[in-house]
């Protein structure tokens, strides 16, 4: 099977779904929105978008897979192939409403959408199947934590706090995490990570006593999910699909309420017990996504068949 996979930028969860369908013998080929060598993308930059996937689109491909909301108006102006569609979450819980408004317009003509969450389905009434993101359980993993802080250099004589975040991006209030753990009444080195390559987040995560999200809005967010995986504690504010996830995790907290998220800080780093997050995980491995998309994608192609057939 050879499918055309569109999305604006690969993520290190889309990277992985091609990577294990294309070990399920599914030939991809992946279209990128074009983005110039500064600055963020254009109308015009969209609107180049749109030949490179007709043209593609017009080669022996059996459907096309849609991978966000912006990339799906021009999945569904090529007329010839199947369109499945993935949400990622900002496209249909965004508050730019348009944003929404266009990705469930044009789900409405797709032969399949796909929804990674429970919450994201609170947003679209129309058909889907539920397969939610896969977490590669083989790299994030438990590491003793000597072996991964030795790994990556850090050295600390007080428990460390994680925030898996540019500091700068505001939808990821750094400053809150800032405060939270300076109220809390223990001794925390709060350390931000982000920009090192995907491959090492799972020794951060092991070199680390707790996770730390303070973010006002997320689509996901996977880092929690990856966390997880690690038994890394995880004290979150009460976005996307973390409290799905961590519901019944021991030493994880939801909350929006900030002297909550404190005591849990206190908490987490007096006890230092792991969490038993991976268990949380179960059922969420990248083989059963894979398989779950594959699944999706014969179901569309068989449908499509039966169409042609009744049609002559």
């Amino acid at each position: 099977m050879k499918v055309l996979q569109l999305v604006t930028t690969p993520r290190p969860f889309f990277d992985l779904q091609i990577r294990e369908l294309e070990e399920r013998n599914i030939e991809c080929t992946t279209v990128t929105v074009p983005r110039p060598a500064e600055g963020g993308r254009s109308i015009t930059d969209y609107l180049r978008y749109y030949p490179t996937v007709l043209r593609h689109s017009l080669s022996e491909y059996d459907l096309v897979h849609a991978n966000y909301g912006l990339v799906t108006p021009f999945a569904l102006a090529q007329p010839i192939r199947p369109l499945v569609i993935t949400f990622w979450g900002t496209d249909l819980m965004s508050e730019n409403g348009w944003l929404p408004r266009l990705s469930t317009a044009v789900a409405r003509q797709a032969d399949a959408v796909i929804l990674p969450t429970k919450a994201m389905a609170a947003n679209y009434s129309g058909p889907h199947s539920l397969i939610p993101f896969g977490v590669d359980t083989e790299r994030f993993r438990p590491i003793p934590q000597r072996e991964a802080r030795e790994r990556i250099g850090w050295d600390s004589d007080v428990p460390i706090v994680l925030f898996p975040y540019d500091t700068s991006r505001d939808v990821k209030d750094f400053a809150r995490a800032k405060r939270i753990v300076e109220q809390a009444d223990v001794d925390a080195d709060l350390r931000a990570v982000s920009g090192v390559p995907h491959e090492e987040i799972p020794y951060y995560m092991n070199a680390s006593d707790v996770l730390l999200v303070s973010s006002k809005r997320e689509a996901g967010p996977m880092v929690v999910k990856e966390a997880a995986a690690c038994n890394l504690p995880i004290i979150s504010t009460d976005v996307g699909f973390v409290r799905e996830v961590l519901d019944g995790v021991s030493n994880c907290t939801v909350s929006d309420v900030d002297s909550e998220l404190v005591s849990a800080v206190e908490d987490v780093l007096t006890r230092g017990d792991p969490s038993d997050g991976r268990t949380a995980i179960d059922g969420l491995s990248v083989d059963e996504m894979a398989d779950s998309i594959v699944d999706v994608y014969d179901r569309v192609l068989a449908d499509r068949g039966s169409k042609v057939a009744d049609s002559r």
